[in-house]
């Protein structure tokens, strides 16, 4: 399987399977839409015909030899070897974990997935018991595994601060008995930070997410306090004076756009000129009734505005400048594990969440589907049923996934979003695929660029 497209002035060609990106003249990218696997020893006249209105037939003849030279290589249309891997695919010892401390905002965002905080559960708070049994759970379910994750969640977790460092602390304390050891993260909307929080949290924390949409008008249109009053003036003091004090330690600020702000490479700069050099900027996914939510006529807009983004983010390093927009990330030399790619976060199997009454979900944005509930940590329970279902979850379980070229890099999408808006976890949510997939190609034009850039 291969995939080509033209971007940036380039055209460039991606063989799925091997992961190798090509910049192609025209004349092969033509060519390419005339000639597939298995080949003749000559050009087949068809496609000799129809290109010689524009190419010299000589040079046709000879594009079609290197071609097929290339496909007897497995440098082009090479085979798909990650199948068997899936197949084989088991579960996998939980090791990354989404501790709910708080089902409680101080922000009402309205396009929040959690029902602005509470998850439709009610506002509530999770207690140091359960934090600890989280704790336990973690490290009982993880095996063998050396490196554990845990992702402080909410609503905002710095409205029960005091838990979060009694869990980090119990957690340390742990660590050296159990042979483990423990990478802590908190996403926080900034509203609550002080010194003392930044101090803490530099110290313990592997790496930060930082809630903010962008420009202040558009931050201040859906990110609103319980008065109304929007939050932009205060995050933004807070936040660029929390990344000051981090050094050079992990964090990205993340933000959403809706169809409201369809422009959004200007929140990216945006943020960019706040001092943020760490940034996503992600779509939001909600029912087509809601005004905000983006649909698929909005996607040749967003199309666009990626093509502009990525232009803007070539200019900032072509002057030697360093940006990292999350989702222009792509590792194109090694790429993660086979594993990793077939089934991406690891959803229900590596990974989990748990509320602050101590049930447990496959994910932060399964948490209220009752269908989904996999146990309590008080209880006991967990259905270890369910989390084979989730690891058998990959690129080869869904049909539509199976045949894209994507596929590795998306690595099947998000099971969440596949089971609200496509009503089974292993049916492609079709809008966030296309997103996706001018992403990812928007990415491999950049690191096509920058690969050029070293060889030159």
């Amino acid at each position: 399987m291969i995939h080509k497209f033209k971007l940036g002035g380039f055209n460039i060609l991606l063989d799925v399977n091997s992961g190798g990106v090509h910049i192609i003249d025209d004349l092969t990218y033509d060519l390419l839409d005339n000639v597939e696997p298995p080949f003749e020893k000559e050009c087949p006249p068809e496609a000799l015909s129809k290109l010689s209105k524009a190419y010299d037939p000589g040079e046709i003849e000879e594009c079609y030899q290197e071609i097929v030279q290339l496909y007897n290589d497995k440098i082009l249309f090479s085979e798909d070897d990650y199948e068997r891997f899936a197949l084989s695919a088991v579960a996998s010892p939980v090791k990354a974990m989404c501790l709910h401390i708080a089902h409680d905002c101080n922000l009402r965002c309205d396009y929040c997935f959690a029902s602005t905080g509470d998850f439709g559960e009610g506002r509530k708070l999770m207690d140091f018991e359960t934090g600890k049994k989280a704790i336990d759970f973690l490290i009982e379910k993880s095996a063998d595994r050396k490196f554990l994750e845990l992702d402080f969640f909410g609503g905002e977790p710095l409205m029960n601060f005091g838990v979060v460092k009694q869990i980090v602390e119990y957690a340390r304390s742990r660590e050296k008995e159990c042979g483990k050891t423990f990478r802590f993260t908190i996403t926080t909307n900034g509203m609550l930070l002080t010194e003392d929080k930044m101090d803490f949290i530099n110290r313990e924390m592997s790496n930060v997410v930082l809630s903010i949409d962008g420009r202040k008008e558009v931050n201040d249109r859906m990110r609103k306090r319980v008065d109304g009053t929007g939050s932009y003036d205060k995050i933004t003091d807070n936040f660029k004076k929390f990344v000051s004090m981090r050094g050079d330690k992990d964090y990205y600020v993340r933000g959403t756009y809706t169809k409201y702000n369809l422009d959004f490479s200007n929140d990216v700069m945006h943020l960019y000129e706040l001092g943020f050099d760490q940034i996503s900027v992600e779509p939001v996914m909600a029912d087509p009734s809601e005004p905000y939510a983006i649909t698929e006529g909005d996607l040749t807009k967003i199309f666009k505005e990626y093509e502009i983004l990525a232009e803007k983010i070539k200019k900032i390093q072509s002057e030697g400048k360093f940006i990292n927009f999350f989702h222009f990330m792509l590792d194109l030399d090694q790429g993660p594990c086979a594993i990793k790619r077939l089934r991406g976060c690891g959803c229900g199997n590596e990974y989990v969440a748990v509320t602050p009454d101590g049930d447990i979900y496959p994910c932060h944005q399964f948490v209220g589907i009752e269908d989904y509930k996999m146990g309590n940590l008080h209880d006991g329970t967990f259905d270890d049923e369910m989390k084979t279902v989730f690891a058998g979850s990959h690129v080869y379980s869904k049909p539509e996934c199976k045949k894209c070229w994507a596929k590795f890099y998306c690595s099947g999408g998000c099971n969440a979003n596949n089971y609200i808006y496509a009503g089974d976890i292993h049916n492609a949510h079709k809008l966030s695929c296309q997103i996706q997939k001018k992403r990812l190609e928007c990415a491999i034009m950049l690191k096509a660029v920058k690969m050029l850039d070293t060889a030159e």
